[in-house]
């Protein structure tokens, strides 16, 4: 990927954001309180919502929310290989029955006795 490219596809998924700035807060003194260094962006299309306050500059942050917006989305991108399904093993079938019996015996043991007429 070349570096127009990088910048082409960089302009075109912040224009399809909404770019918040806010102060960072936390540890650091009158730089981080006087300075709207922290980036929140927001995905229009699909709601994703990333934001990054660990660099000092709002550049730095810009860049970092760019970065974890493009894993979210390639994440919400990614299927899931269709699942082969394969047969229960013996052992497990038996355990199976064996526990549906064991709670019908609780359940019959927890029934109102019959009414001797």
């Amino acid at each position: 990927m070349t570096v127009d490219a990088k910048t082409e596809s960089r302009d075109r998924l912040l224009a399809e954001c909404r770019v918040d700035t806010f102060r960072s807060g936390g540890k650091g003194g009158q730089h981080q309180n006087k300075v709207e260094s922290g980036v929140r962006l927001t995905h229009r299309p699909t709601g994703i919502s990333v934001a990054s306050r660990a660099h000092r500059s709002q550049h730095g942050n810009r860049r970092e929310a760019l970065r974890r917006l493009r894993e979210k989305l390639a994440e919400l991108a990614r299927e899931d290989p269709p699942r082969i399904q394969t047969q229960v093993p013996a052992h497990e079938r038996q355990r199976r029955i064996e526990e549906k019996n064991r709670r019908s015996r609780l359940k019959r043991m927890r029934a109102r006795p019959p009414l001797e007429e």
